[in-house]
């Protein structure tokens, strides 16, 4: 919620609609202002923005909300601060920054590989989130490119799992945010992945994977394949052997959540170091064991600029690393 001002109804975690950037209130340190929109019940149930807070948002307790408000670090739509005795208004905007103690930090560094007026490419390492959520917040691509790059405005037109590595393209101007975003709703980009992964001589490569994807139950990170018409489709070849592993090339031709770890599962060769699929090794917020990442790489990415109309090819210069 924390990647641009977001306005939310009852959770620091579900957005409910994309509002425009208050320019009252910038960023701070990189980390965009979370943003909440009070219901509009008359009588309000709640006395105090306080009572509301303390009720809705309770990921956040009640004394720490007042400290926050105390510091003056809850806002309101003119950008003046809320005392813990503001009472509630029906149908305001609250906004505040997100902020976590002792948050990890990721010891490895994103890299720029190209930028322009329009567009910021970035190869991200392994175990950095793309944008705030959860246990991370500073500790996410988009806060740092911000800070590091001055860059209030950056937005990211795509994603790629915390635990994958490579390409990310960012949006540098919001009025061309969306035409870059509809490239990917219209899948208009040839994306290319790299994996590692056990060697099966009897498969017959290429090897085109499609199937429907759903929520796990019982597991709300998890992915699986059930029956039913695919939603997701993914051309998959390998280009070498090692001993028991292998480097795989894969092409999604759709983008379903964790569509290249539960296909490659699917097949009987889960991608190395991968710690949900076959099963779950480490929960989303247990330590990372940073000597073991997921090989898995967002190699290249191709499309047509919608806003220039130059055709635009990126490569990551990095390269995955054999499992011992």
């Amino acid at each position: 919620m924390a990647c641009g001002t977001w306005c939310s109804a009852g959770s620091e975690a579900a957005s409910v609609a994309r509002q425009p950037r208050n320019p009252l209130i910038p960023a701070r340190q990189g980390v965009s202002p979370s943003c909440v929109a009070l219901p509009s019940t008359k009588p309000p149930p709640w006395p105090t923005l306080l009572d509301f807070l303390a009720e809705r948002l309770h990921a956040v307790g009640r004394d720490d909300w007042a400290r926050r408000m105390a510091r003056g670090e809850v806002l309101g739509d003119d950008a003046r601060a809320l005392p813990p005795d503001a009472p509630f208004q029906p149908g305001a905007r609250v906004y505040y920054y997100r902020e976590l103690d002792d948050e990890t930090v990721i010891p490895f560094e994103e890299v720029v590989v190209f930028r322009d007026a329009h567009l910021l490419v970035v190869d991200k390492p392994h175990f950095l989130p793309v944008t705030p959520g959860g246990r991370y917040v500073r500790q996410s691509l988009l806060v740092r490119l911000k800070q590091r790059l001055d860059l209030p405005d950056l937005s990211p037109i795509h994603r790629i799992d915390r635990e994958t590595a490579g390409l990310v393209v960012f949006s540098l101007r919001p009025q061309d945010r969306d035409a870059y975003q509809a490239l990917f709703r219209d899948r208009a980009v040839h994306k290319i992945y790299e994996a590692i992964a056990p060697h099966d001589e009897a498969v017959d490569w290429p090897v085109l994977r499609r199937s429907l994807i759903v929520e796990e139950a019982g597991a709300f990170f998890r992915m699986t394949e059930a029956p039913g018409e695919a939603n997701s489709e993914t051309r998959i070849e390998r280009l070498e052997a090692r001993g028991a592993w292998a480097r795989y090339r894969l092409a999604p031709l759709t983008g379903r959540r964790h569509q290249l770890r539960v296909h490659m599962n699917a097949l009987g060769l889960p991608i190395a170091g991968d710690q949900f699929y076959p099963r779950v090794l480490r929960g989303p917020d247990e330590a990372e064991d940073f000597l073991n990442p997921l090989r898995l790489l967002a190699k290249a990415i191709a499309f047509t600029d919608p806003v220039t109309g130059e055709a635009r090819a990126f490569e990551s210069p990095r390269a995955l690393d054999w499992p011992s």
